[in-house]
């Protein structure tokens, strides 16, 4: 034990003296803030800008419809004619064209209503939203012509009822969070990315010490390869962890970003993160013979894996297959807990998530174990 706190004093000094790379382990994450920040900073919710054209004009059924149409959410509405339509359209100055056909008022009295016109040039994906609503406004006239049509007495009475009656639901307007929980997604992935090449970069003092020679100095010492190995992981998951409450702090504070997790939590999965970082930066190290070697394998490695897992661009914009490799990448369950957890899942819900994350520093740390483990001499630990 004695030899143990020695060795993470000793280490701890020792990566502390080098102020400027602490300095830059906890200012790259910031960075990483800002620009998931100004990549969201624009997704805010637009409007649907409506061209109505009615051809049916004048009558109060087709009035109402319009002014239904106005009173929704995020729907901006402007009557144009029929023969400018197609120009707001092209040009970009209106996203719907909704064409009221002649005789549509009359045919909700006959139970044969005329078809509605809905034209975009962006698509259902702009439209589903407005057509909902539409189809269940026009149901609901429907409804009422078919039952009355012949009386236009009561369809009179029930429509002004229909337009009276209040429909016995309680509305909240809450607050859109998910450009926020998108933000603190895309930070996490940043982060996940600086905490791989930060482990590598401090686990590579092993190799730095064999290099100046310092490593033989420390072996001459009662002290075994078990023991540096530990000390070696205390203080790289230490200086992680100062990383991880660093970045959560000027993300919550700072930069007012809600992940939609509670702080705890985020530094708790993160932590555990930090595990699989070093496990792997360790195993990189094992393998490498010289710092240049382990810097080109940590290259190969880090950069490949996090683009395909999800840490640099969304997941779900990649191709299936490379959705389905994502899987068997640590990065990849680190994510997906994080996009569960801001969907309300509890943690008991992701536990699976956590072992495999667990699994993963298990299997990485003891490949690093055995690796040096089977170096026996000092001129071959690494």
């Amino acid at each position: 034990m004695r030899e143990m706190i020695w060795l993470v004093r000793r280490m701890a000094l020792s990566t502390f003296k080098n102020y400027k790379m602490m300095l830059l382990y906890l200012c790259l994450p910031v960075f990483g803030i800002a620009l998931a920040s100004s990549i969201y900073s624009d997704s805010v919710e637009s409007t649907l800008r409506v061209g109505v054209v009615n051809l049916d004009d004048g009558l109060a059924l087709n009035v109402d419809m319009v002014e239904y149409i106005r009173k929704l959410d995020q729907v901006e509405v402007q009557e144009v004619r029929a023969e400018e339509a197609k120009g707001l359209l092209r040009s970009g100055n209106i996203d719907v064209v909704l064409t009221i056909p002649k005789g549509f008022a009359g045919s909700m009295l006959s139970g044969q209503p005329a078809n509605v016109g809905l034209t975009s040039v962006q698509g259902s994906e702009v439209t589903a939203y407005f057509k909902s609503y539409l189809n269940a406004y026009i149901g609901s006239l429907l409804s009422i012509g078919r039952s009355f049509g012949e009386e236009p007495a009561m369809f009179d009475q029930m429509y002004k009822n229909y337009l009276q009656m209040e429909s016995g639901l309680s509305l909240k307007t809450v607050e859109d969070r998910s450009v926020q929980h998108s933000q603190s997604a895309q930070t996490v992935g940043y982060l996940v990315v600086l905490m791989l090449f930060s482990a590598v970069n401090l686990s590579a003092m092993i190799l730095k010490e064999k290099e100046n020679r310092t490593y033989f100095r420390v072996f001459a010492a009662p002290v075994t390869g078990r023991t540096y190995l530990a000390a070696n992981i205390i203080v790289n998951v230490g200086i992680m962890l100062i990383q991880i409450a660093v970045t959560l702090a000027v993300m919550t504070w700072f930069f007012h970003i809600d992940s939609g997790i509670p702080i705890l939590q985020m530094f708790l999965l993160l932590g555990l993160f930090a595990l699989v970082a070093v496990s792997l930066a360790l195993t990189i190290i094992a393998f490498s013979s010289s710092s240049m070697v382990a810097s080109g394998i940590q290259t190969l490695v880090i950069i490949p894996t996090c683009l395909v897992s999800g840490c640099l661009f969304p997941i779900a914009t990649m191709p299936a297959l490379m959705q389905h490799a994502a899987q068997f990448l640590p990065q990849y369950w680190l994510l997906n807990t994080v996009n569960r957890l801001q969907q309300g899942d509890l943690p008991s819900d992701v536990l699976l998530n956590l072992a495999i994350l667990l699994a993963f520093a298990l299997v990485l740390a003891m490949t690093a174990a055995y690796k040096f483990g089977r170096n026996r001499e000092m001129s071959s630990f690494i």
